[in-house]
């Protein structure tokens, strides 16, 4: 197995689970192990026709076990895997005339796999695609690799955690930088287009969130022209990838001073979610870390209404297991990366640490949660 000359991927935990699981070799077609594995960062259009399953340009990596990867790319596309993967071999196929799975087909023939044992991301290949490579190759033995991938990319190689701290680094500074222009008579859609090209000149390929007014109840509808006034807080969600690794952290602005309710629901979700931050050790279960949250909100005669109190971050989305959600099974293990953000409705605070067997250390350390911004009204 080669590795990528850009990927700072695990590639000694992905050979062990391959082996654990009898798999001869690897299809991969989603943006984030399609990133992971390879080190390339499709821009813009690029990235979006890798997140679509039905896409004619799709891009596919075949990872065997023993010898060395190889892509299948469109021509649009191979220019930007052979600058950035290192990888010797990419296979080109015609964008809307064939289709990447048919010159998969040809190369497992070739590659001496057709009978062999070979993971697909069930998630991410689509009915049409799946039955037409069973068909083709009728011996070879088709299985789901979504759920090993994700135990490979949840332990962060030390790599790993140097470029999500150094996301995690410039995204606040950003924050800082915007925070300081917003005045009231702002609105909501104002300052998101500062955070995206502030963000944009900062380094970040690319970026996305939220952020709203504690008066806009619909915040994942997109910023809108609310006028942003003396009193408010401002939520904010957002991620910016460095390298195809998230900066994501979450941070509260108040506009003027802040009244004695303020100070007191701020410090309250503060004080929660800073515990629950402590008890993310490795060791801990998932679900039991959820129904500590859910208690500690009752306690204080709050109700939580968000899905989840966090989750794994890693290359291309930022989004990945382990959900810590309800009910889970997972039981963290040193070396994961998570995104911690149980809240209170507007007052959202959420930072990223790293998993480690005592306390998990921080690495959106460079912004003072302390209190929220206080900005001039």
């Amino acid at each position: 197995m080669s590795a990528s000359s850009r990927s700072i991927a695990n590639f000694e935990r992905l050979q062990t689970l391959m082996d654990e699981a009898g798999l001869d070799a690897l299809v991969l077609r989603s943006g984030q192990n399609f990133t992971y594995l390879s080190g390339v960062v499709f821009p813009g259009t690029l990235a979006r026709l890798q997140d679509l399953t039905d896409s004619a340009r799709g891009v596919l990596l075949l990872w065997p076990r023993r010898g060395k990867p190889l892509v299948i790319a469109n021509k649009t596309a191979a220019g930007l895997v052979r600058r950035d993967s290192g990888f010797d071999r990419i296979e080109l196929c015609e964008g809307y005339v064939e289709s990447p799975y048919d010159r998969l087909v040809t190369i497992l023939r070739e590659e001496g796999l057709s009978a062999a044992s070979v993971g697909f991301e069930k998630d991410y290949v689509s009915a049409f695609h799946w039955e037409a490579v069973t068909q083709a190759l009728p011996a070879l033995r088709m299985s789901d690799c979504s759920g090993l991938m994700n135990q490979v990319r949840w332990i962060k190689t030390p790599a790993e955690v140097a470029r999500i701290r150094q996301a995690a680094a410039r995204l606040d500074e950003v924050y800082r930088d915007v925070f300081s222009r917003i005045r009231a008579g702002d609105t909501e859609r104002k300052i998101h287009a500062d955070m995206m090209a502030t963000s944009l000149r900062a380094g970040f390929e690319w970026a996305h969130g939220i952020l709203n007014a504690h008066r806009n109840t619909i915040p994942y509808a997109g910023e809108s022209d609310m006028v942003i006034e003396r009193g408010d807080v401002i939520r904010t969600d957002y991620v910016c990838y460095l390298n195809g690794y998230p900066g994501h952290q979450s941070r509260n602005v108040i506009v003027g001073p802040p009244t004695a309710e303020q100070r007191r629901d701020y410090a309250l979700n503060l004080e929660i979610y800073r515990a629950t931050i402590d008890r993310c050790r490795a060791g801990a279960r998932v679900g039991d870390l959820f129904d500590y949250v859910m208690s500690e909100y009752a306690r204080v005669g709050w109700r939580y209404n968000s899905l989840l109190i966090g989750h794994g971050v890693g290359a291309w989305w930022h989004q990945q297991e382990p959900i810590l959600r309800r009910g889970s099974g997972i039981v963290l293990e040193a070396g994961m990366v998570l995104a911690l953000e149980p809240h209170k409705d507007h007052w959202h605070v959420q930072d990223m640490i790293l998993v480690r067997d005592g306390a998990p250390e921080l690495l959106s350390d460079q912004f003072n949660t302390d209190e929220a911004f206080i900005v001039e009204a």
